[in-house]
């Protein structure tokens, strides 16, 4: 797990991108656990799609998308979930609450947006409710 301010260097073929990457879900896992969420499952993933996070808010079924962000030059993370993202979002959702049998359970769609300026430690906002299902 990368300290405050730092982010793992990439193994090798690794895209450093796909690096800041993950390095940004590690610090979203670390708010959210802070915050009483429960991960229940990381990059769960189906033919047409995938989510970062899965986790459990009480009795309520969270799917959150994580954006990191080196700066706010094109609108910060949260921006950067679309209305197309929202919708492979709630596709991947529903695959997973019918594989896990959670379907009788409510849900809600969180975005976790990391900032993480050059020398410095992630900032995390969450999101609660960031979209819906329609």
């Amino acid at each position: 797990m990368p300290s405050a301010g730092t982010h793992q260097l990439p193994s090798p073929g690794v895209d450093p991108r796909q690096q800041f990457g993950r390095d940004g879900e590690g610090a979203a896992r670390d708010a959210l656990r802070s915050c009483g969420y429960v991960i229940l499952a990381e990059r769960f993933r189906v033919a047409h799609g995938e989510i970062d996070i899965v986790a459990r808010d009480h009795e309520t079924i969270v799917f959150i998308e994580v954006k990191t962000r080196r700066g706010r030059a094109y609108g910060g993370g949260a921006a950067a979930v679309t209305w197309r993202k929202q919708r492979t979002i709630v596709r991947v959702a529903e695959a997973f609450l019918a594989r896990a049998r959670l379907s009788h359970l409510p849900c809600r769609f969180d975005v976790v947006a990391v900032d993480w300026p050059t020398g410095q430690g992630p900032r995390t906002e969450i999101i609660r409710g960031a979209f819906d299902a329609r």
